[in-house]
C-alpha cells in the first residue's frame, strides 16, 4: 500500500547563468519515487528538459512550468511514478539573462 501523506523533496534549481546549450544536471537524482515533479522556469528563455541528458523530452517556455501529476485518479495501490534514481537535465534554447530553473517534487511519507 502506499502513502496516503506527500512530503516536499530538496528544491532543486540552476541559475541562469549555469544553464548550457548542453544538458546540464538539474540537482541531485530522486532518493524516492517522486509522485508529483513540477519543472518551473523563470528564465526569460525557453529550456529544454531531458530525463537521460541526450535527448529533448520537455519543453518549458519563458517563465512556464510543466507540471507532471502521475497519481491523480489512481487509488492507494497502483500509480505511476518517477523512479528512483531519476535525473533530470536541463538545457536553454536561447541563452537567458535572468532567472533559475526549479524543479519541485513531491513522495509519499515512508517511500
Amino acid at each position: 500500500m502506499t502513502s496516503i501523506v506527500v512530503e516536499l523533496d530538496t528544491l532543486r534549481s540552476l541559475a541562469f547563468g549555469s544553464i548550457g546549450m548542453t544538458y546540464l544536471p538539474l540537482g541531485i537524482p530522486f532518493g524516492h519515487p517522486m509522485r508529483i515533479v513540477k519543472v518551473i522556469n523563470t528564465t526569460n528563455a525557453d529550456m529544454f528538459i531531458s530525463d537521460d541528458g541526450v535527448l529533448d523530452k520537455d519543453y518549458v517556455p519563458a517563465g512556464g512550468f510543466t507540471l507532471y501529476d502521475l497519481t491523480t485518479n489512481q487509488n492507494e495501490t497502483a500509480g505511476w511514478f518517477f523512479r528512483i534514481g531519476t535525473q533530470i537535465y536541463v538545457k536553454y534554447a536561447t541563452a537567458p539573462a535572468s532567472g533559475s530553473v526549479f524543479v519541485v517534487a513531491l513522495f509519499g511519507e515512508g517511500e
